[in-house]
């Protein structure tokens, strides 16, 4: 890790796993940090933690559910008093829910995941082109690999059999797709700023055990067995924020099967995650259904 004093980064889904361990790993390297989630509760118990093993760490907590697209603008209106966002940490998501729909009507995983991320990205982006030389990180998984198509349907119309499975990884796909789409657009426009994406690998986080089936009991046995430590599995959301790299880079473990190891530079498995055409539907549904339009 570099030193990254003076350097602002903003990270949601702080306050279990990787992303409490991002977020922990950026403070000791110096960074201010701001810590979003959901719970108020759970946010000062994740600013405790890093304090007792970080005492100078500068930190800032701002609640968002990004199920809720009010609490995300009203999230983003307060990181906006904070000044520039040298790094946009996309982490939070939900994993393999039974059916259920967002605040806003949309189907739960696709929402959170994706289009909660979307607004909120593009809600801060004027304060990472502020900084000069801004950075947006998605964290999505080698889930993607498993969506048989790209999400265009109507997100608050269930046109078809619900798989939990199959949301969460047409949302990880989605994930790709955004940021190379928001990469695209950075280089175009001239902008101070890339996005890049990286993935965890199998990795031993809580989000494993909250998938409320009997696959995801296995999962959770299984995990506690071969996965990797969050410490391990923070590792390439890590190098995406700060290596030197190019925009569009995709960051996974270097294992067999990307499932664990050292972070390395890898591909995406599905030809629709380039796919421009793609990519251009999926943001245009996306801005209708959240009501921001990127500059």
């Amino acid at each position: 890790m570099p030193d990254l004093t003076g350097k602002r980064v903003l990270v949601t889904g702080v306050t279990a796993g990787i992303g409490t361990r991002t977020a922990l790993e950026l403070a000791r390297a110096g960074a201010e940090v701001v810590l979003v989630a959901r719970s108020e509760d759970k946010l000062a118990g994740t600013t405790a933690r890093l304090l007792a093993e970080v005492p100078t760490a500068k930190l800032h907590s701002v609640r968002v559910d990004l199920a809720d697209l009010t609490s995300v603008r009203r999230g983003a209106a307060a990181a906006a008093e904070l000044g520039p966002i040298d790094i946009l940490i996309n982490n939070a998501g939900v994993m393999a829910l039974p059916y259920d729909r967002t605040v806003d009507g949309f189907e739960m995983q696709f929402g959170t995941n994706h289009l909660g991320p979307f607004l909120l990205t593009g809600l801060l982006l004027g304060q990472v082109l502020e900084s000069g030389n801004g950075r947006v990180v998605a964290v999505a998984s080698q889930a993607h690999r498993f969506a048989r198509r790209v999400p265009l349907d109507d997100p608050r119309t269930l046109n078809r059999r619900y798989s939990r499975w199959g949301s969460y990884a047409e949302s990880k796909l989605a994930n790709l797709m955004f940021t190379y789409e928001l990469d695209r657009r950075l280089k175009a426009a001239g902008a101070p700023a890339k996005a890049l994406v990286a993935h965890p690998g199998y990795s031993a986080t809580e989000l494993v055990g909250k998938t409320g089936s009997f696959g995801g009991s296995i999962m959770t046995v299984a995990t506690r067995v071969i996965g990797q430590p969050a410490e391990f599995g923070a590792l390439p959301t890590l190098m995406a924020a700060v290596a030197d790299l190019p925009g569009s880079t995709y960051v996974g473990p270097r294992g067999p099967g990307q499932l664990s190891g050292s972070p390395t530079v890898v591909q995406p498995r599905r030809s629709l995650v380039r796919d421009p055409q793609a990519q251009a539907k999926l943001w245009a549904l996306s801005e209708d259904a959240t009501g921001i339009r990127y500059p």
